[in-house]
């Protein structure tokens, strides 16, 4: 158990960089997402040719592995809509509001009763965003753009601890990235239409650091992600993922110059995101023993 919780939160730091990769590429959330779910499927498809996962599995499993993956896959895209709309800062504060749909969606699809404590926490991360969401009128876009991306990572949180029981996670991730860059390819062109861009092929810079969001924040990450939560409840990893704003946001006061665009309205909502993950980090630890 010591050891999941350590890769969680390896992952937390590593995720923490993921909205700075997205502030740092030039491309527009679509084109950003694709390329790394490419990326990242091509570099999953080298790590299984050269160790391979041994089981085998049917087309229907490969299929609904796939599905799986298009949740991912929008969540990325309107995180980084959310970031580009606002900036890093918002983007990554407004994530914290998975563990909320976590909650809320889990006991649904389930149809088990809602966890009390679960949903008195994930309240607490609710205010945390009401009060950062009425911080700057000009970022309230970028913010309900922040909102839905973390009600898909929610939902691909509960759907993949079902998968984790059952697969390898090299096989998880590589049909998943593979799904999703299969799924948005098809609906790239019409995207594209309606947010047309200059080039959709990426400079030097921009490959560069699409390598280093695909290797480190996603193969990296949702490997040991899938790891986790073999052991670790959804509801807890999605929690202590609300960490994650904490990593990005001193690197956006520190490189990007973020902090003169905050007020006290937006640390009083990140003080309560942070006493939800305190708080529930406290409660997993006396449930285990």
């Amino acid at each position: 158990m010591k050891r999941s919780y350590l890769l969680l939160h390896i992952a937390v730091i590593f995720a923490g960089f993921t909205g700075v990769f997205g502030k740092l590429i030039s491309l527009n959330e679509g084109l950003l997402t694709w390329y790394r779910v490419f990326f990242s499927a091509v570099i999953l498809f080298v790590i299984l040719k050269l160790f391979p996962a041994g089981k085998r599995i049917s087309f229907g499993e490969k299929w609904d592995i796939a599905r799986v993956g298009l949740l991912i896959t929008v969540h990325w895209i309107f995180f980084y809509a959310s970031i580009k709309y606002s900036n890093i800062s918002v983007g990554v504060v407004c994530y914290s509001l998975t563990s909320f749909f976590t909650a809320l969606f889990k006991p649904m699809i389930d149809r088990k009763p809602f966890v009390l404590s679960e949903m008195l926490l994930s309240g607490l991360t609710l205010l945390g965003i009401s009060l950062i969401f009425h911080f700057d009128a000009s970022y309230q876009l970028g913010i309900g753009l922040g909102v839905i991306s973390s009600a898909f990572a929610a939902l691909y949180t509960i759907y993949n601890e079902w998968l984790v029981r059952s697969y390898d996670s090299h096989v998880i991730n590589y049909y998943q990235m593979t799904g999703g860059t299969i799924g948005l390819g098809i609906l790239l062109p019409a995207y594209l239409y309606f947010f047309p861009v200059v080039s959709v092929i990426p400079g030097r810079e921009d490959v560069f650091y699409l390598l280093l969001l695909s290797f480190f924040c996603t193969v990296g990450l949702y490997l040991m992600f899938a790891e986790v939560l073999k052991k670790v409840p959804a509801f807890t990893v999605n929690l202590t993922f609300n960490l994650e704003p904490i990593y990005a946001i001193v690197i956006a006061f520190l490189f990007f110059n973020e902090g003169k665009e905050v007020n006290f309205s937006f640390y009083a909502g990140l003080f309560f995101v942070m006493i939800s993950v305190v708080l529930q980090t406290l409660i997993s630890v006396r449930r285990a023993k």
